[in-house]
């Protein structure tokens, strides 16, 4: 606490591969004087257009690049210390497209938030929108999640349904998914830095 007695804002690091719009959603709602939580830095596995948002909002950056590194587990050790360098008490994969490592995880355990745009565990894995007009499904969806050491299979934290259109394509439909996925991700990480999420093995919920 402060000196005014008030708690001081939960620290949050980004991880982003690619546009940075899920990123963009987080930057832009901690701006706000009513939430509990300071986005710190954003890391990539790359130069991507994240990492340009960043830097333009005045955050430190950082890149982990594989290639740089002799194998997975080598990266791993260092994506593991640069993030630990900026403390987070949040870690939060927007659109990064790399499995985290158990080197990784058990520095921030519980402490890792991912979003997916499906409705989990439907449909997990890099094509989720693409699989999910594949099979046929009227009512497709995101998820917020813990990150564990497998693929999209983590404790669910929060689910949103969008119904799927008939004359939908994969970007179309991608793209309604993203509104619904960044209000959600906000509403979850505000929850988590209030101290609302709660975790019991695979049961986190809310309160």
């Amino acid at each position: 606490m402060d000196s005014g007695g008030s708690v001081a804002p939960q620290q949050v690091v980004l991880l982003a591969s690619g546009a940075g719009t899920l990123a963009q959603s987080v930057l832009d709602s901690a701006a706000s004087s009513d939430r509990p939580y300071r986005v710190t830095a954003l890391v990539s596995d790359r130069d991507c257009a994240a990492v340009a948002r960043a830097a333009r909002a005045g955050l430190a950056t950082a890149m982990v690049r594989p290639g740089d590194h002799a194998d997975r587990a080598a990266w791993d050790r260092e994506l593991t210390s640069v993030v630990r360098g900026f403390a987070p008490d949040w870690v939060v994969s927007a659109g990064f497209m790399r499995i985290l490592g158990p080197e990784f995880l058990a520095e921030f355990p519980g402490r890792v938030l991912n979003t997916h745009p499906a409705l989990l565990p439907a449909f997990p894995g890099a094509h989720a929108v693409r699989d999910a007009l594949a099979y046929g499904v009227s009512v497709t969806g995101c998820t917020v999640h813990l990150v564990d050491a497998g693929v999209d299979t983590g404790p669910v934290i929060d689910q949103r349904a969008v119904d799927v259109r008939p004359d939908d394509t994969e970007a179309t439909l991608h793209e309604r998914i993203k509104l619904v996925e960044r209000e959600m991700l906000v509403d979850v990480l505000t929850a988590a830095a209030r101290g609302l999420l709660h975790i019991d093995g695979r049961k986190v919920y809310i309160s």
